[in-house]
């Protein structure tokens, strides 16, 4: 095999394990949520666990991308597209934190009623999915203009966590005792409201990567 095909290959390798993390944190997003919204102690509890195993993805594809830098000196656009390799799985990382915390709100909050049926917080978990699963495709497409579109999508996912907020506001108000339960879900809104704001970093990196430009796109104001 020639160097030029090998250096390739790892290439591929690099973008295919960014493409698995990618899949292992959108899993554990879902599970969260689900988790958090049917009360599911202990698929709550396996989300938490495999947070773990995300984190050793994740160092795992940043030895793979500084042996490339090490043993090819990739220039250029290469040399770009494996930095935001690097930035992507960090992000991607923080996520699986954020999934992790709505987790661990599931499970404290298991033996207690919810406050009301979870309608919103679905709604954020489907939006900020939808745009991570947009915004690796476009890492893999180098698709910059698709990246920025998929940026403004948050703004979707901040007018949901703003609606969260003024319903748990007004339940508060009116009965203090629902004071615990209601921070418990705000919490989880901001988890998920920064877990599209990461999403937002991808996007910036997908940018940088395509053109060599650093761009911040749809800054959140929160």
């Amino acid at each position: 095999m020639s160097i030029r095909v090998e250096y390739a290959h790892q290439i591929q390798d690099l973008r295919d394990d960014v493409v698995a993390m990618a899949s292992m944190v959108d899993k554990a997003i879902a599970r969260a949520v689900e988790a958090l919204r049917l009360q599911k102690f202990q698929l709550a509890r396996d989300v938490i666990a495999s947070d773990q195993a995300i984190n050793r993805h994740r160092w795992a594809t940043e030895d793979r991308a500084l042996l490339i830098i090490a043993t090819q000196a990739p220039m250029a656009g290469d040399l770009r597209r494996i930095a935001a390799a690097i930035h992507i799985i960090t992000d991607l990382e923080r996520m699986a934190d954020h999934a992790a915390g709505i987790a661990k709100i599931a499970v404290e909050t298991a033996d207690e009623p919810l406050l009301k049926p979870l309608v919103d917080l679905p709604r954020m978990s489907d939006l900020a999915r939808s745009m991570l699963s947009d915004s690796i495709t476009a890492f893999i497409e180098e698709d910059a203009p698709a990246a920025r579109q998929i940026a403004e999508r948050d703004d979707d996912v901040d007018d949901l966590y703003d609606q969260v907020y003024r319903e748990l506001l007004t339940f508060m108000l009116a009965d203090p005792s629902t004071i615990n339960r209601a921070t418990h879900l705000l919490w989880a809104a901001h988890n998920l409201e920064r877990i599209a704001d990461r999403v937002t970093n991808v996007c910036e990196r997908v940018v940088f990567a395509v053109t060599g430009e650093i761009e911040e796109i749809n800054v959140s104001t929160y």
